[in-house]
């Protein structure tokens, strides 16, 4: 059968690999064509566009992209349309897919949404437009089942990809030691939030002359860019490709909101959670989402498991302070490591996640 996967992100790119791997092992005719990235092009899928060209962070940069974004849908419907697959799955990435999605449903395709939009964070409302559009819904949250459900819209829980994904990469590189004084800077995978965070963070690291921080450098992004932050920072190096690796080595972790919190976490690491935005992106955001936290550590076990230090209040000073607190109070890394258990048990009841997608979609397809 054939397959048209859209995933506009580092996470979508890793979980649409997975996912493809899977669909390989049951279809061995899959003629796989995507949008995404390096691991979802090593599976041997069709790349169409790379990730790193599609990625604008925040309202006031999606309306100065506006022009590419626009250029973007109407090459991705000309190329399915070309393509003809028998289903196209998104993987999250909601501002372009739920348009394609539209489109996609008018010409009778079948649709599979995997990973769900956080419509729960904000814009409820797209949930009319997901029932119109989308034949099947397939989420990784365990509270998106209930959420959904309250719009009389049913949907399928497979668990979380990063579980069984982190295990692995845990059982393969079980000669990984923790050391003592290792302490991870995950500052994102795009340039805007990369340029906003990482100085703050790296600011910090004069306070901790014992100990070595190193930079999770995004793939996508040249190593000219980093280096413009890091300058003469000695305690400070980069990494690139290794971030697991780097995360089974780290003692503590300073850590971009979005899905390298939940990463961090599944790896045990205590973590503080960093986020700024602009400050017209930040202000719009304040009024539209009404959640009580950010980071999703802290969703899915409803309660602050982490400390999140959000825009005026992710400062070197406040930075240094949590670091101190994670690093010299025993009790509370013990807290944090229980609830991590706790958290991943909520996240890995159902099995294989990535496995239980491929399934849930190859059937769904073959109807």
């Amino acid at each position: 059968m054939k397959y048209y996967i859209i995933a506009g992100e580092a996470s979508g790119d890793l979980h649409g690999s997975n996912l493809i791997k899977e669909l390989q092992q049951l279809d061995s005719g899959a003629d796989i064509r995507c949008w995404g990235g390096d691991k979802m092009q090593a599976t041997g899928a069709t790349l169409v566009k790379h990730y790193k060209d599609l990625a604008f962070m925040g309202f006031a940069e999606v309306i100065k992209n506006l022009p590419a974004i626009l250029k973007n849908i109407k090459f991705c419907k000309n190329d399915i349309s070309s393509f003809h697959p028998d289903v196209i799955i998104f993987i999250d990435y909601p501002g372009f897919n739920l348009r394609i999605a539209k489109w996609a449903r008018k010409r009778n395709f079948k649709t599979v949404f995997y990973i769900s939009p956080q419509v729960w964070a904000w814009k409820e409302s797209r949930v009319q437009s997901i029932k119109r559009d989308i034949d099947k819904m397939i989420v990784i949250l365990p509270f998106e089942k209930d959420f959904y459900k309250k719009w009389n819209y049913e949907v399928e829980y497979v668990g979380h990809p990063l579980v069984e994904v982190i295990e692995k990469f845990k059982r393969d590189h079980s000669e990984i030691q923790i050391v003592a004084n290792t302490i991870a800077l995950l500052p994102g995978s795009r340039k805007q939030e990369i340029t906003t965070k990482l100085p703050l963070m790296l600011a910090a690291t004069k306070n901790f002359p014992g100990y070595q921080f190193v930079v999770a450098k995004a793939p996508s992004i040249e190593d000219e860019f980093y280096g413009n932050f890091i300058g003469d920072y000695a305690n400070v190096k980069m990494v690139t490709n290794d971030t697991y690796s780097l995360l089974m080595k780290s003692v503590a972790a300073l850590v971009t909101s979005g899905t390298a919190t939940l990463e961090t976490a599944l790896f045990g690491v205590p973590e503080i959670v960093c986020y700024k935005a602009s400050n017209i992106s930040y202000q719009i955001a304040k009024r539209l989402i009404k959640l009580k936290f950010i980071c999703l550590v802290n969703l899915i076990m409803n309660r602050e498991v982490v400390k999140e230090l959000i825009q005026n209040d992710l400062t070197p000073k406040k930075i240094t302070v949590e670091l101190n607190r994670i690093l010299s109070d025993p009790g509370k890394k013990e807290r944090m490591q229980e609830d991590y258990a706790q958290l991943k048990k909520l996240l890995s009841e159902s099995g294989n996640a990535s496995k239980n997608a491929a399934e849930s979609i190859y059937i769904f397809t073959k109807k």
